[in-house]
Formats: C-alpha cells, sequence, structure tokens
C-alpha cells in the first residue's frame, strides 16, 4: 500500500491530495475547531510552508456550496456525521490567495490583485445567467471579469477594491445563505512592498479591499484569513469587531499548522523510512508551540523524504535577502544575539513591544520578533526565550551573513572544522590555540561574560561539528548538569565529547568536575568512546587566554563487556 501512496510534494489543493493518491496528514479537526471557537474573522499567523494554503483548501472544499463529501471519507472530521450534515456544502464561498501578488512596483502588485480577484469572479460568472441580479450588477459584474487581448484583467481600482464585498452580495442575492470568505496569506504584498519602498499605499489599497467586506458585512458568515503575522493592527483592521488572531502561541490551532512529532513517526512508518527520523529531527524540528514541543516544517520534511537527500528545502522557497537586512539592523547587539544563537545559545526576547508592522523597528526585540513570526527563530513561550530552531534555518543565516559585513564570524566557522579534527586527535596544544584564533575573530561581535557566553562562543567555534553531532547545551548528568554534550548522529563513527568549560579557573578542575560528578552518566545507553574535554578562558591572560586538556573513556555506559 505504500508504494501506491504518493508522498504530497508540493500539492496545496485538497481535492488533488484526495482523488489522486498522495499521504495526507489529517488536519480536518481544525474544522470543528474553528466552528466551536467561532469568530466573525479569524486571523491564523504562521511561517510560511507551514501547511496554511493546504488548510484553507480543505475550508473551502469542506463548506462550499456543491462540495464533493467523498473528499472527506475517512478523515477525522467525518466521523462528527451531525456537523457534517449541518455545514458540509451549505454554503457560497470565495476563496483568495494573495501569495503570489508580490511585485518590485506598486502597478505590477496591482495588476496581479486584478487578475486573483478577477479569476475568483470568472468562477461565479454563472451568476450572469440567474434572475437574481438586477441589470446594473451585471454590468458591473462584468467589468469584474473583463479582459483584454493579453487575458489580463482589466477591472478599475475602485472595482478591484470593493469587489469582494460586491461578490459576496451576489453570491447571498443567489443562494440565500451567507457567504464565507478565505484569504490566503494577506500580507505577501505588503512584505514585498516594505522592501520594494511602497509600502505605505499599499497598506492602504489592502485595507480598501478587505474593507467593508469583513467589516460591516451583512452578507458574510464568517472570514478566515492567514498570513505570516498581523500586521498594523491600528490601520488594516481598525473598526473590526469580533476579530480574533491565532498565533503560535495559541493552543487551539497548533496541531493544524505543520507536522507534529506523531505525524512525522507516523508517515516515516508508512514509506519505511524510520532510520532517518533522527536527521529530519535535527534538519526540520525545533519549533516549540505552546502545546506542541516538536512541530517540523512540513514542505521541508516530504522534500528531503521525496528525494532522499537533506537540503534547506524551506529556505530554497525563499530569498535570504529579506533575513540580510533584518540581520544588519544591529539593534542594542542584534548582532551578538544572533552570533550567540548560532553557537547554539537562547535569547530573551520581548515580543509584547513589537507593533505589527514591518518598518517601526524601535529595538532589537521588535527584529528578533518579527524573524520569529517568519520562521527564521524559533520561540519558547513559557521561558519566553528565541533560538535558531534547526540545521536547515542555521544554513539560511551562513547564506546571509557570508555575502554580509560579517567577516570574522565566517572566518571562525571556516575555522571549526580543524578544531574538531584537532579535538578529536587530542591534541590539546592545538585546540587551544584554534580557541584563541576563534575568540580573536569573534573578540568585536562576542564578549567572554562568563560561562554563559563561553558555552555559545565555544559552540560558534565547533560549528562544523553540527554535521556529525547533535549538540545539547546543559544536558542533565550525574549530580549536575553537563555544559555541552557532542552526541554522535546515528551512523556517524565519532566519539562522543563531553565539554566542560570554566571561566578563570583551570582546565584540569574542568576534567575533575566531570569525573566527580559522573556526567558521563548522561550518556547512558550510548555505545562507544567518550572524550572528556575541559577548556578554560583566562581573561588576565592576554596571549594564550585558552588552555584545554582531553581524556579519553574508552565506553559508553551501554556497552557490554
Amino acid at each position: 500500500m505504500a508504494g501506491k501512496v504518493k508522498l504530497p510534494m508540493g500539492i496545496e489543493d485538497f481535492e488533488e491530495m484526495r482523488t489522486m493518491g498522495y499521504y495526507y496528514a489529517d488536519k480536518t479537526g481544525l474544522i470543528k475547531t474553528l466552528l466551536e471557537h467561532f469568530g466573525k474573522v479569524s486571523l491564523f499567523t504562521r511561517p510560511r510552508r507551514f501547511g496554511k494554503t493546504l488548510n484553507m483548501s480543505m475550508l473551502k472544499h469542506f463548506f462550499e456550496t456543491g462540495s464533493d463529501g467523498t473528499l472527506f471519507d475517512g478523515l477525522e472530521i467525518a466521523r462528527d456525521q451531525e456537523l457534517c450534515e449541518e455545514y458540509m456544502g451549505k454554503f457560497p464561498v470565495i476563496a483568495v490567495s494573495l501569495k503570489n501578488a508580490a511585485s518590485d512596483t506598486m502597478d505590477g502588485a496591482m495588476e496581479l490583485l486584478r487578475n486573483i480577484i478577477g479569476k475568483e469572479a470568472l468562477r461565479f460568472s454563472f451568476l450572469l445567467e440567474s434572475s437574481s441580479l438586477t441589470e446594473m450588477e451585471c454590468r458591473r459584474y462584468k467589468a469584474l471579469i473583463q479582459v483584454d487581448d493579453n487575458g489580463i484583467f482589466t477591472m478599475k481600482d475602485q472595482l478591484l477594491g470593493d469587489s469582494l464585498l460586491f461578490l459576496s452580495n451576489c453570491l447571498y442575492k443567489h443562494y440565500g445563505q451567507k457567504t464565507i470568505i478565505l484569504i490566503d496569506e494577506y500580507d505577501v504584498p505588503l512584505d514585498k512592498a516594505y522592501h520594494a519602498g511602497y509600502y505605505d499605499a499599499m497598506v492602504d489599497f489592502i485595507r480598501t479591499l478587505f474593507g467593508q467586506a469583513l467589516k460591516t458585512n451583512s452578507s458574510l458568515y464568517f472570514a478566515v484569513l492567514t498570513g505570516c503575522l498581523r500586521i498594523s493592527k491600528e490601520s488594516i483592521f481598525t473598526g473590526l469587531n469580533n476579530f480574533n488572531v491565532y498565533t503560535v502561541n495559541d493552543v487551539q490551532y497548533n496541531e493544524y499548522f505543520g507536522f507534529s512529532d506523531m505525524e512525522v513517526r507516523k508517515m516515516l512508518a508508512f514509506y519505511g523510512f524510520m532510520e532517518k527520523y533522527e536527521t529530519i529531527r535535527e534538519w526540520y524540528d525545533g519549533y516549540r508551540f505552546r502545546r506542541l514541543r516538536h512541530i517540523y516544517n512540513p514542505r521541508s520534511v516530504v522534500a528531503a523524504m521525496t528525494s532522499g537527500y537533506f537540503s534547506n528545502y524551506w529556505t530554497s522557497t525563499e530569498t535570504y535577502e529579506a533575513l540580510k537586512v533584518y540581520m544588519d539592523m544591529d539593534f542594542q547587539g542584534l548582532r551578538t544575539d544572533i552570533v550567540q544563537m548560532l553557537g547554539g545559545g537562547c535569547i530573551r526576547v520581548n515580543t509584547r513591544s513589537f507593533q505589527n508592522d514591518m518598518r517601526t523597528f524601535r529595538t532589537k526585540d521588535d527584529v528578533l520578533t518579527l524573524l520569529i513570526h517568519l520562521g527564521y527563530l524559533g520561540f519558547d513561550a513559557e521561558t519566553e526565550e528565541a533560538f535558531i530552531p534547526n540545521k536547515e534555518i542555521a544554513g539560511e543565516f551562513e547564506n546571509a551573513m557570508s555575502t554580509g559585513g560579517w567577516p570574522e564570524v565566517m572566518r571562525v566557522l571556516q575555522m571549526s572544522e580543524k578544531l574538531l579534527e584537532d579535538t578529536l586527535r587530542c591534541d590539546e596544544k592545538s585546540v587551544a590555540q584554534g580557541l584563541d584564533r576563534a575568540h580573536m575573530e569573534a573578540a568585536s561581535i562576542l564578549a567572554y561574560n562568563d560561562e554563559n557566553s563561553l558555552s555559545c562562543a565555544i559552540g560558534l567555534a565547533y560549528y562544523s561539528a553540527k554535521k556529525d553531532y547533535k549538540l545539547i547545551r546543559e544536558l542533565p548528568a550525574g549530580r549536575g548538569f553537563a555544559d555541552i554534550v557532542f552526541l554522535p548522529l546515528p551512523f556517524r563513527k565519532k566519539p562522543a565529547l563531553i565539554v566542560e568549560l570554566k571561566y578563570n579557573k583551570s582546565a584540569d578542575s574542568a576534567i575533575w568536575q566531570i569525573k566527580n560528578r559522573h556526567y558521563a552518566k548522561a550518556l547512558e545507553g550510548y555505545c562507544g568512546e567518550i572524550l572528556l574535554v575541559g577548556i578554560s578562558y583566562d581573561r588576565n591572560c592576554a596571549d594564550k587566554p585558552h588552555s584545554c586538556v582531553i581524556e579519553k573513556l574508552m565506553y559508553g555506559t551501554g556497552c557490554q563487556d
């Protein structure tokens, strides 16, 4: 059976997913949850490539008049027969996606919007043959769907601005049933407008486009919008009553966007790929919602399973130029925070000060919060800390730094391969010298203030180890916490490393602490060689501030005699 079910690479249409034999991770519980937490207008903010478009297509096929109910056979929602009888196929649905409405110019964006709205209006052109519309309404409707010789819709901008309200009213008159409006990725044209320099004009138009269609529309049953963030809450959404915004921190909808750990395991088991589970986690896990602690980027998981090759699939769909712009905004030491996160650290972020737009940046917290919304950073709502979630996203930060003003950091990353080799050879002198050079390169960005900042710096210095190791900071072990543990990834024939850091103390004392507090017990079940690595930094020793001691344990605790 598994061989007959295709992986849904690039499939965003629910009907195609269900009729053409693609594997589907069941998200239909979203329908019931949406109705239980009913709001006139609901906005779901999630990073791109987290399944928003497929979910919107699923909602359209469930609610739309004349929908094929068999598409939902065997799925979670089909078990609620009473709900299906009341809601399935009962509403006219207007569904538009603005994900392809990005342009370098305002004129270009308007043309794209005319075509997107025009095609949706054309879908309901049968209304022109009905008796429900007046002669004046028919003339206006024809103006919405009129095209030139090149097939470009030519509606005037004022008609485009009121188009959603007009379509909603026409459908209500025809069916006698209120409409549902679905708007996917509404903020894409605003994102592009910010970087292209016409943000204010696009905000004004998007406000007009949604306008009365969402605010005082008596023909509207409910509306759902998706985007990366709620932009300009004082402008676009002013006056909206009963308006609900659901971010990654709202537990009601966490399971419906992205793949949960259980869904990834189930998919891998179905296709016989369970041996890739740990690698999948290393590359694409790391997002933490308030209720679910392991969330994966769906597109990247499917792409990796399809090709058998682990790479930056999510980020390949975006340009890193936008990320580079935000990274270069060095508010209050933002660069230092980014470098610390690359080294495996977490940064406290106040997300409450963010103004929900792409141009009002007053502090580094505003920039970090935007990067969280865009999916470039993970966020733990319980600790209020941001971090680089996985190997895929770390690669995108590397790309942005490689073409920007981060030469010292790039040199540290390039030196990290040799540092790891010297460590595995137990060359203590070369390791200390390598750490001295790494510190010298990154001194303008990273300050060694305490053992925590030293830990981030060491994580950066050993950056290349991530291809063979899982780096775990503050791992509970024996009678304490091991500063950094490098655990070999499956099928990597490398020794494990237990690293203890000392600030203004000796490297020998670090080794003594590893042994005395039995940190090797953290690797219970591991079978293989373990290297104990003590690293010290002496701020009073300007020439050679680092020292290193390395010892071997021949077997892990899981080995049999």
